[in-house]
């Protein structure tokens, strides 16, 4: 369990507490749920097909031209540090 909390230190201090200026422990608290909610539910893991962790498998594209139609939609956590992309609905 070490190491696995090792890298969950070194992956939020590099992704979220060297890009914020914390403020207080409040502050702190919040960015902190708010990036573990990010790393479990969001997050492409190094994984099969890069797939969340908490979700299953996506539907693979046979058809190149589905491509082109896809309708990508960004959503921006803790101020813009953080980025989601998914399929529009």
């Amino acid at each position: 369990m070490n190491s696995i909390m090792e890298r969950w230190v070194q992956t939020c201090r590099r992704e979220l507490l060297d890009r914020t200026l914390i403020w207080n422990q409040n502050h702190l608290l919040h960015a902190l749920r708010e990036f573990e909610q990010f790393y479990n539910g969001h997050r492409p893991h190094q994984g099969i097909a890069n797939a969340h962790p908490l979700q299953p498998l996506p539907q693979t594209i046979t058809d190149p031209g589905q491509i082109t139609h896809l309708d990508i939609q960004r959503r921006e956590r803790l101020g813009g540090i953080l980025h989601e992309y998914e399929h529009a609905a």
